[in-house]
């Protein structure tokens, strides 16, 4: 069993789907894009907000770093909240912690919003560490997140360390700081994404997720 469990939080804690597309779209409208359908913004969930306006629209990365100050001009008072933590995370998050087990948030989110949002639906209680990226847009990669994650926890055992995510960024990055990673399916990524990029187990729910942490998982390759 883990000692320590690190979780993004886009996509694994909370469902960001109409604040994080609300305010893609609001970025885009600057620049006369108006995308006809909200599901085709759901692949900026999870990646830094630059490299999805750059691979996503062809943004040079002026315009990308652009792009991302007027999403933050309505993601930073009405976007943030248009969200919700997925049905029983709180119970999961509380088992874990009543378990004995460290959790941790690493987000490529920047901290500060990140803090607002886990205060904001009473799950900061529960995390030892929010880890995220800073506002002038470093440490935005995930493994950069969970290394500074590892670093402010004073981790010594990698082994004992586990990372929960639901895109490929969240795998490849455990992967990079040389931690294990479980992927979930209940997010933004699809299982055929978590197994390309190496996810060692993948929970389907909240409730597997839950089981898969306290009773069955020893280890993950």
């Amino acid at each position: 069993m883990y000692g320590t469990v690190l979780f993004d939080l886009d996509g694994t804690l909370t469902d960001p789907g109409i604040g994080i597309t609300n305010s893609v779209m609001y970025a885009l409208k600057k620049y006369g894009i108006e995308p006809s359908d909200r599901s085709e913004l759901y692949k900026f969930i999870g990646p830094p907000l630059t490299e999805s306006f750059e691979r996503f629209y062809g943004f040079t990365p002026g315009q990308a770093k652009e792009a991302v100050e007027f999403y933050r001009e309505y993601f930073k008072d009405k976007g943030i909240f248009e969200n919700r933590p997925y049905k029983g995370i709180d119970v999961l998050l509380s088992s874990l912690k009543n378990a004995g087990m460290i959790l941790a948030v690493a987000t490529s989110k920047p901290e500060v919003f990140a803090e607002r949002i886990l205060e904001h639906f009473d799950l900061a209680q529960y995390f030892t560490v929010t880890a995220g990226s800073n506002l002038d847009g470093s440490r935005i990669s995930k493994a950069d997140v969970i290394n500074y994650a590892l670093e402010t926890l004073k981790v010594n055992d990698k082994t004992s360390v586990l990372m929960v995510g639901d895109r490929e960024h969240d795998v490849i990055g455990a992967k990079a700081a040389g931690i294990d990673c479980v992927g979930v399916l209940y997010g933004y990524g699809s299982r055929e994404e978590l197994e390309s990029a190496g996810a060692g187990s993948i929970a389907q729910t909240v409730e597997e997720l839950q089981n898969m942490l306290l009773y069955t998982v020893t280890t993950v390759s």
